[in-house]
């Protein structure tokens, strides 16, 4: 069963993610870092070091939403950035934020569907996501996607959230999530729903093992996962 945003809605789940995120983009950046308590901060930058020894100069940033992980790549020294999006909302605020801080002149935000990159094969150094793979209405369409776009030999980086295992942080961890998470976040954001489908789409994701023997699967090599905070999120890697 598909995980979607907007249960009594007949939309499709990639239509229903874009109205999501449009509708909380203003308060999205805010609420990613007050929920996880600044600690998203630090997974993207370890999600970024595991680039540097390729030396990326034309990156792409898949599900970019704000930019925040695109901005991280620049530590990288790269020539080229492109972030894609469904959500207009959310590459609008990104857009003020890379033209604010004097980065628009390598970081281009476009508006794209992952499951359909509008790119050449071959043209990226490397492909990142940060917390978007789970929202792909089909996930192995848009690995595919991201493995088509990517140079022979690239390296594919994935930070998601996943399940923790282990107690007794499993059982604190599922409580703040099913029960905290949605409260604040619908608060803040004015969105019922938005808050909701993030723990349930967590749940319902192929985390760990099952996610890295996709990858496997699809023909990707070196597939890697390395759990981060007691497995609250796990940064993948492959290479093609």
């Amino acid at each position: 069963m598909t995980v979607v945003p907007y249960k009594e809605d007949h939309a499709g789940k990639k239509q229903q993610v874009a109205r999501m995120f449009d509708s909380i983009s203003g308060k999205y950046d805010f609420l990613n870092h007050f929920l996880s308590l600044g600690i998203d901060i630090r997974w993207r930058k370890k999600a970024i070091k595991m680039l540097a020894a390729g030396k990326p100069k034309v990156i792409l940033d898949v599900a970019t939403g704000t930019g925040d992980f695109a901005i991280e790549t620049l530590k990288l020294s790269p020539e080229q950035v492109i972030g894609v999006d469904i959500s207009e909302g959310m590459l609008n605020v990104g857009r003020q934020k890379m033209k604010a801080r004097g980065y628009d002149h390598v970081i281009d935000l476009q508006l794209g569907d992952s499951e359909n990159l509008p790119f050449d094969e071959n043209k990226f150094d490397a492909v990142i996501v940060a917390f978007g793979v789970r929202n792909f209405e089909n996930l192995e369409r848009g690995l595919t996607e991201m493995k088509r776009v990517l140079k022979p030999g690239g390296q594919v980086v994935v930070l998601e959230f996943s399940k923790p295992r282990t107690f007794p942080f499993k059982q604190l961890y599922n409580f703040y999530f099913k029960f905290i998470l949605p409260k604040i976040g619908r608060l803040i954001s004015r969105d019922k729903a938005a808050y909701t489908y993030l723990p349930e789409s967590v749940q319902a994701f192929p985390d760990g093992n099952a996610f890295t023997a996709i990858l496997n699967r699809l023909g990707f090599k070196q597939a890697a996962c390395k759990p981060l905070t007691f497995g609250i999120s796990s940064l993948y890697s492959a290479t093609k």
